[in-house]
């Protein structure tokens, strides 16, 4: 487990890190996401001890990251990986001496350094590739090994920063169901940092929100689009649209859990009521589709519509309506 408390760096009179209070449980999937500068990096950078923090406090495991001594801090790192957006690679090696190359350094035996290899090229699924070079491979392909290489040492804690965002959509999908994998076979915690909320929607089962080095919300990835703090609606952008001058809107939030994606026709055909749908939108949070429906009523229809949305345990919130053009 890792425990962060008070954390504070600078760097001269800037600073970048400001009280960050933090608990990331064993073999979580945990998300930092954030615009450019907020401080992310910084924070991962702190935790595997390749930063020296201002003040306040990291534990990993029940161990003061800052308290370890050169010896400490070398094995504390063998269990702490990390892989980068560029994927840095030694370009005259083979795939196969890229990979084992972290375990020739610690003096592991050929024959023990030769069946982890094949292993963690069969897990990432580049076992095919051992014998090719760098500039042979696909950027995707790039990525899996340096993830088997991440991976060589056994870590308790993978650490990828910005891994995903060199690659195309189709290919960042796959790293990431990767990443998934390797956490539920290998039951490592994976730190992923990023400023794609998609990264978070596909393979983190919890995230937090910085911005100018602050803590500004934290919590489930689903809680967060559930209840959509102002933080958040800031973060990615708010959508709008035209909405008309009388009735009242409500945005009525869908998801598998508490299966009410159906619960608009259900409360039309119970109520005898009528409304327009005005915007929607349904996407994938891991395992689970999450969304929103906003629908337009009738004022004198609000009382009936709330109590039944209450009742069957419904998220929703009701918008204000004007001329002017409001966030959604």
């Amino acid at each position: 487990m890792i425990e962060i408390r008070g954390l504070e760096k600078s760097f001269g009179d800037l600073k970048v890190l400001d009280q960050i209070d933090l608990t990331i449980e064993h073999g979580e999937i945990y998300g930092l996401v954030g615009k450019s500068g907020a401080g992310k990096s910084t924070l991962l950078r702190c935790i595997n001890g390749l930063e020296q923090y201002s003040a306040g406090s990291i534990q990993v495991d029940g161990v003061e990251v800052k308290d370890l001594n050169r010896k400490e801090m070398r094995n504390f790192r063998k269990g702490v990986s990390m892989i980068f957006q560029h994927f840095p690679m030694l370009t005259r090696k083979t795939v196969y001496e890229n990979i084992a190359f972290p375990m020739r350094c610690w003096g592991y035996k050929k024959q023990e350094i030769d069946q982890k290899v094949k292993e963690l090229a069969q897990l990432v699924g580049i076992s095919e590739k051992l014998t090719q070079r760098p500039g042979q491979l696909s950027g995707g392909q790039k990525q899996r090994v340096a993830i088997a290489r991440a991976l060589s040492m056994e870590p308790k804690i993978l650490l990828s920063d910005e891994a995903t965002s060199a690659l195309d959509p189709v290919t960042t999908r796959a790293i990431l169901q990767l990443l998934r994998d390797i956490n539920e076979k290998l039951g490592i915690t994976i730190i992923v940092v990023t400023h794609q909320m998609s990264v978070i929607k596909d393979v983190c089962e919890k995230v937090t929100l910085l911005e100018q080095g602050k803590l500004v919300v934290s919590g489930r990835v689903e809680d967060l689009f559930m209840n959509q703090p102002e933080e958040l609606k800031t973060f990615l952008g708010e959508e709008t649209f035209q909405l008309q001058e009388n009735g009242v809107y409500v945005q009525v939030m869908l998801s598998d859990e508490n299966g009410s994606k159906n619960i608009l026709s259900r409360m039309s055909r119970e109520l005898e009521l009528d409304f327009a749908i005005v915007n929607s939108e349904m996407e994938r949070y891991r395992d689970q589709y999450l969304g929103y429906v906003v629908i337009h009523i009738e004022k004198n229809d609000c009382g009936q519509v709330e109590e039944y949305l209450n009742r069957n345990g419904v998220i929703w919130r009701y918008y204000m309506t004007g001329n002017e053009r409001k966030a959604v």
